[in-house]
């Protein structure tokens, strides 16, 4: 049992705001810095919200900043498009694999599921010069195609969805058989609905992972209007001898975190539910 003790209460409370502080206090540099002129940022930096709030984040959103050939908005849709792409094929994918390999009497089959699960030892990263070997091969450079097909296999959400496979009830797939239904039905009307918070769980992680690519989309892509927000950013931020149009970045940036934010807002329920429930 926990004690309660009014000073051990005080000092969690003290240690969870100034973490708050401290996490926050960058969020809001950048915020603070996308609503002034340039001028203003590098000369005196200021510590409140100026102005040019709307002025900044409309530029940023339909212009764009110098010497790059796309705006933050297509930018962000890129990124949109290839975050969802890879969730959506992740969990797709990772639960066709899983049902086949729990409910399918084959050889081998333990075999195949094993490998899958050894390429958890195999990131992009170490597969990257293969990979876009095919990719290229294929001429999938420069399309959507290229930025999610890649990226689509997980043997992690595979790992996960065997696993709860495997504590399903069998009487639940005899009686789908005795009603006369098939895998399919089985799987669509009993699996699919007792998973909703295990992919709703993954839908967070998956999107997570997704919009926070960087090395795949910056090797595959070399037409700007296919890039997505990071390589976007790291982009305003290589001018050379330039100066860097830091209320453009910053404006950027904070548009950056918006998705993922909305996403883990939205969906903190199920994601908790998904990471903490053992009884479907």
């Amino acid at each position: 049992m926990v004690e309660q003790r009014p000073w051990l209460n005080l000092f969690t409370h003290i240690s969870l705001i100034v973490g708050i502080l401290i996490i926050a206090f960058p969020i809001y540099i950048a915020f603070v810095a996308s609503t002034h002129p340039l001028d203003k940022i590098t000369s005196s930096f200021p510590l409140l919200p100026g102005g040019h709030f709307v002025e900044n984040y409309t530029r940023a959103l339909s212009a764009g900043p110098r010497d790059v050939g796309a705006t933050v908005g297509t930018m962000m849709l890129n990124s949109l498009i290839m975050a969802l792409g890879i969730t959506v094929g992740k969990i797709s994918i990772s639960l066709l694999a899983a049902f086949a390999i729990v409910y399918f009497k084959f050889r081998f089959r333990m075999f195949f599921f094993w490998m899958i699960f050894i390429t958890l030892m195999l990131p992009v990263e170490v597969r990257i010069l293969p990979t876009y070997e095919v990719a290229a091969n294929l001429k999938l450079l420069d399309s959507y195609t290229g930025l999610i097909l890649p990226l689509i296999a997980s043997a992690t959400a595979t790992f996960l969805f065997r696993q709860f496979f495997l504590i399903v009830p069998d009487e639940l797939c005899e009686s789908v058989r005795i009603d006369g239904g098939g895998p399919l039905r089985f799987f669509w009307d009993i699996l699919l609905p007792m998973s909703r918070t295990s992919i709703a769980a993954l839908f967070v992680i998956l999107f997570i992972y997704g919009w926070n690519q960087y090395l795949w989309p910056l090797l595959i892509t070399g037409d700007e209007s296919y890039y997505t927000l990071l390589i976007g950013i790291k982009r305003m931020l290589d001018v050379g001898e330039g100066q860097a149009e830091w209320q453009i970045i910053m404006a950027s940036t904070i548009l950056a975190m918006i998705p993922p934010v909305l996403i883990v807002i939205f969906m903190q329920k199920q994601f908790v539910r998904g990471m903490t429930e053992t009884e479907k």
